[in-house]
């Protein structure tokens, strides 16, 4: 079969690739689509390392193929959602409701491939640049076979990751305020997320002008060109400032209540730190190199109270949140198709890598396999 293989030093579509069949907990899934994400690219350039050779791939959507004999929830020819969530399911996090912070959930990198007859990784619990991949079935999610798989994809990852962000990981609610880093496929969904919870503004943060109408279109209400000699920090507090006139202090007075980075740049959770109101949260989403650090001001926390919490993946809980999403997304709630930039054969997938570094694609979707 055909497959994205990275080799530990570049990528190349192969078709020499074979999947194990699924064990008794595991499912076979052919995919039909999936999304190319900045953490592909992460994977190319070294910023996320992981053994090689390895199949890409880890948005994607498609059909059951086969289920290993303790799987009840899905059925061969059952059109599901796959994500790279392979959480364990008994742990005291899983049963609690956190499956994020399940620790078989993450770094579990198995050899479930072969290429060219010799053992290969998954990337991410997932490989979904393949036209056939086994995971464990609680990483799959069925939904109803009229959802287009070619936007359907897109939730398993960004779209999970940026509703998620706000959903799971912030009270943000009515009336709220917040500021949103980065225009992409995930700070899209964080805009909308954010504008569906009834934030009263939402300023989207970017340094492609092009990004603005996007943003305006998903639910922002402002919108800041970020540059060379843009104070972004100080813009923001133009904009929300205190409602007290006789302050006293030097915490920084006014700003707004969330602030979501989503480019994975320690400058930018510094300056969504300072942009902050008394009492404010940032919720670090972009994905940085492992060692990347981010110098605060610990009496911003001990004394006006102001959070930094992270957010894997949108600390979904997938078998609640991707029906929610799906049946938001059926009712007009959440957009998805609006997403989808351009699609391309996986053949093409370099042409999709350089048109995402463009800045050209809200979300580039390649087509696996026509099922």
């Amino acid at each position: 079969m055909k497959a994205l293989v990275f080799d530990g030093e570049k990528a190349s579509v192969r078709d020499d690739v074979e999947v194990k069949p699924p064990g008794p907990t595991e499912v076979r899934v052919r995919i039909a689509s999936a999304g190319l994400c900045h953490s592909d690219v992460s994977l190319l350039d070294g910023t996320i390392p992981w053994p090689a050779p390895a199949i890409m791939g880890h948005e994607g959507a498609g059909v059951v193929d086969a289920v290993g004999e303790a799987v009840r929830h899905v059925k061969p020819g059952d059109h599901v959602v796959v994500h790279t969530m392979a959480y364990c399911g008994a742990c005291k996090w899983c049963i609690t409701g956190h499956p994020a912070w399940c620790r078989k959930s993450i770094a579990n990198a198995s050899q479930p491939f072969t290429v060219g007859g010799e053992p290969a990784w998954n990337f991410a619990a997932a490989s979904f640049f393949s036209e056939y991949t086994v995971v464990l079935g609680v990483q799959c999610v069925k939904i109803p076979d009229e959802i287009p798989l070619g936007v359907a994809c897109l939730i398993g990852c960004g779209v999970l990751t940026g509703i998620g962000s706000v959903w799971n990981r912030t009270n943000l609610g009515l009336g709220n305020t917040c500021a949103v880093f980065g225009v992409g496929g995930v700070g899209l969904n964080v805009i909308q997320g954010a504008r569906a919870k009834g934030a009263s503004r939402i300023v989207a943060i970017d340094a492609l002008p092009e990004k603005e109408a996007a943003a305006r279109d998903f639910g922002a209400t402002d919108f800041i060109l970020a540059g060379p000699g843009v104070d972004v920090v100080a813009k923001v507090r133009e904009m929300f400032p205190t409602e007290i006139d006789n302050v006293v202090g030097s915490f920084g007075e006014g700003g707004v209540d969330y602030a979501f980075e989503c480019v994975g740049r320690p400058e930018l959770v510094q300056q969504a730190f300072d942009m902050l109101d008394w009492g404010g949260t940032v919720v670090a989403v972009g994905v940085p190199a492992p060692t990347a650090t981010a110098p605060l001001r610990i009496t911003a926390f001990t004394q006006v109270e102001r959070t930094l919490t992270g957010s894997r993946a949108g600390s979904h809980r997938p078998h609640y949140d991707i029906p929610l999403i799906v049946d938001a997304y059926q009712r007009g709630i959440i957009k998805l198709d609006e997403l989808v930039s351009a699609t391309y054969p996986l053949d093409d997938w370099e042409t999709c890598a350089h048109d995402l570094h463009e800045g050209k694609l809200l979300r580039g979707v390649l087509t696996i396999t026509n099922v």
